[in-house]
């Protein structure tokens, strides 16, 4: 059997849950550039580093959530018309992992059309790209989830792609709702293969969860 490093989740010792912390914090610190921009799967750059896809309803937080974990303010930006934008965005991290920005889904106003072309477009990229370690679904903390959360979850299962849902705007959720909604979304997680058995909750204002979903992340990265 194969050996193989415990996850961040695992670890319990307190010198080993510093150190990969402090891995998550330089990984993240590092340079991290805009690196190309893709609308149609014909146009997406080589496979050279581990990806790691952000991917969420419109309006959930995405682009705050990737700014918080690279120290940055606007290296991801949201579009001014939420559910259009059909790009995925890659970013460099540090030359040891890829970020990937995937187009929002779900918004109400965007026609028909859109929102299949993104179940087209993102099951393919899903499927086929061996580069692709994980999908970090966030879910806004605040709103019920919405039958287009499970529809991609289900995506995911098909796609056999390891997921990863993180609940984002935590700070402004009452503690008592926060845990009845953490535990109806461990409940949806439990009943899909491809789901990482483990929730995070975050907030881009304060910090939660941030430094821990680094050091979860750095786990994919290149050595």
């Amino acid at each position: 059997m194969t050996y193989q490093e415990p996850s961040f989740r695992e670890l319990k010792d307190e010198a080993d849950i510093a150190a990969a912390l402090e891995e998550g914090r330089r990984l993240f610190a590092g340079s991290c550039d805009f690196v190309f921009g893709a609308q149609k799967l014909g146009q997406l750059p080589p496979q050279t580093l581990p990806e790691i896809a952000f991917a969420g309803r419109s309006n959930v937080g995405k682009s705050s959530l990737i700014n918080a974990l690279t120290g940055r303010k606007t290296l991801a930006r949201a579009s001014s018309e939420p559910g259009r934008t059909k790009q995925l965005n890659f970013f460099d991290l540090a030359q040891r992992l890829m970020l990937v920005d995937m187009p929002g889904y779900g918004y109400a106003r965007a026609a028909k059309s859109v929102k299949e072309d993104w179940q087209e477009m993102m099951f393919d990229y899903l499927r086929g790209r061996p580069s692709l370690r994980r999908v970090v679904l966030l879910l806004d903390a605040r709103v019920e989830m919405k039958t287009h959360d499970q529809e991609v979850m289900k995506l995911l299962d098909r796609a056999a792609v390891s997921f990863q849902v993180v609940l984002t705007k935590c700070d402004d959720v009452k503690p008592t709702a926060l845990a009845r909604k953490q535990a109806d979304v461990e409940a949806e997680i439990a009943r899909h293969a491809a789901a990482f058995p483990h929730l995070s909750l975050t907030s881009s204002q304060t910090g939660l969860g941030i430094e821990a979903l680094r050091a979860e992340l750095a786990e994919f990265a290149l050595a």
